[in-house]
């Protein structure tokens, strides 16, 4: 049983008058005591600070020119590439503001614990980026104290900042957070590491960005393979087709009948090495698990599928507590494809770190001895795999794709050895990733070390750690 005894002075004192127990519980408390033994600043005297736009939720799309960075956006980690876009006409009526290199994103909204979860924009391309509403802006000042914002990013990351945050976030199922208290976190001054620990952070970065480098280089192996490299689909407002054809495939719609979906099958099926339906080149996995009731599981949703096939977040829990949907069972080799519309580039290879996880039910569990995992995610990933998913989607309220469709699928007969090459991109880009989220990791228990001991112990722990992993800064 944890208790703490509070004194109605201190809590009366409270810029909220904070009474729930929950508000004093004796991790909270611990964790401010340490803080007030350190030299620290108020958020507020290092950054400005700036709520999102409401942008109208009606003119969010795939096809504006401003990239929008939403909640899951944020807590997700996503590639921007996948945040839905607004109109420039509509940016520019709100009056908005774009991001900028080195801006930091924070969530004020959120399930526990994504409410207080922060991103770096590092090196933003050219395109135009900004952010939505219940997600603020951290932009760093000049000052004395604090001047780098890979520090300033890591320490938000770090545990003390994120349970102050859950520490003041109120409600029960979803959590907000108000301006005030955001303002007033204390911020430790680390003066002798904030060079090494930015550095780790940097490095992380550049590691993330030749993760995609290497899965880039993948999917252009494939298409060049293909033929398919300088491919690009066309709409068609109008095309005509015989009611046979109709009939033949038991659908109606005209987006079915998209002439580029006929033309990517036609050129899959020119592949000099042969092409085959993709229920004779994989098993689909479609037998349901059920948990028991007492077991931890790792349970992965689609909201957990980076844009480069990583899983990049799950849900851990008793059986018992699990959703319903959770009845996938995945072991390493498989690759869990999403079956909805709108989140059809939701696939992941399923690795060590993840077998005998759970996944939801909307997503298609499948494994080959003819094609190698590595290979079938970059197929399925590209306009190859995208377009023909998109096809077999049905439905109106909830629009997915059923076994049946994505059985029909037509995939190359990929010669081995370029199966081999792709392997080893996206072999070595797991690897990349998982060295960068690795040294993220080293540098915030870096910051909890030179919070809970000093900046020395901190350091030597940081250096022992780098040198596990063989890497120099």
């Amino acid at each position: 049983m944890q208790y703490s005894v509070i004194n109605y002075k201190t809590v009366k004192e409270n810029i909220d008058f904070r009474y729930e127990p929950e508000f004093w519980l004796p991790k909270y408390i611990e964790e401010e005591n340490r803080l007030s033994e350190i030299k620290t600043v108020p958020l507020i005297d290092c950054i400005s600070f700036s709520n999102g736009h409401a942008f109208d939720s009606n003119e969010f799309s795939f096809d504006g020119e401003v990239y929008i960075a939403k909640i899951g956006d944020v807590t997700q980690k996503r590639d921007f590439h996948l945040w839905e876009k607004v109109s420039k006409k509509h940016f520019e009526e709100l009056k908005a503001k774009y991001l900028k290199n080195n801006d930091i994103l924070m969530t004020l909204t959120g399930d526990p614990p994504d409410v207080g979860k922060v991103q770096l924009i590092y090196n933003p391309p050219k395109e135009q980026l900004s952010w939505n509403q219940r997600v603020a802006l951290l932009r760093l000042k000049k000052q004395d104290s604090i001047d780098s914002p890979e520090f300033l990013f890591v320490v938000l990351s770090s545990k003390y900042c994120r349970d102050y945050i859950e520490r003041w976030a109120k409600g029960i199922r979803q959590r907000n957070v108000g301006n005030p208290a955001v303002l007033s976190m204390a911020i430790p001054v680390l003066s002798k590491l904030q060079t090494s620990l930015s550095e780790l952070v940097k490095k992380s970065f550049d590691l993330i960005n030749q993760s995609k480098s290497l899965y880039s280089q993948a999917e252009q192996f494939l298409l060049s393979e293909l033929g398919l490299a300088d491919w690009k689909p066309k709409h068609r407002l109008t095309f005509v087709k015989n009611f046979s054809d109709t009939q033949k495939a038991e659908r109606i719609d005209a987006e079915y009948f998209q002439p580029k979906y006929e033309e990517i099958i036609e050129a899959v099926k020119k592949y000099k090495g042969g092409f085959d339906k993709l229920e004779n080149l994989v098993k689909i996995k479609d037998k349901n698990f059920t948990p028991k009731d007492h077991e931890q599981y790792k349970y992965i949703e689609l909201a957990n599928i980076s844009s480069n096939g990583e899983i990049n977040g799950y849900t851990e829990n008793l059986g018992s507590e699990l959703p319903s949907r959770a009845r996938r069972k995945v072991q390493k080799g498989d690759l869990i494809v999403s079956s909805i519309e709108g989140s059809l580039e939701s696939i992941a290879l399923i690795t060590e770190d993840w077998k005998n996880a759970l996944c939801s039910t909307g997503f298609f569990v499948i494994n080959s001895d003819k094609i190698n995992p590595e290979t079938l995610l970059v197929l399925l990933k590209t306009k190859i795999g995208q377009l023909q998913l998109k096809r077999g989607c049905k439905g109106t309220i909830l629009t997915a794709i059923g076994k049946e469709e994505i059985s029909k699928i037509v995939l190359p007969k990929i010669d081995s050895k370029i199966q081999e090459e792709i392997k080893k991109k996206i072999v070595k880009m797991y690897e990349t990733k998982k060295l960068s989220k690795s040294l993220l990791e080293i540098a915030k228990r870096g910051v909890e070390i030179a919070i809970e001991k000093n900046e020395e112990e901190a350091e030597k722990w940081i250096k022992s750690e780098l040198v596990k992993l063989e890497i120099t800064l």
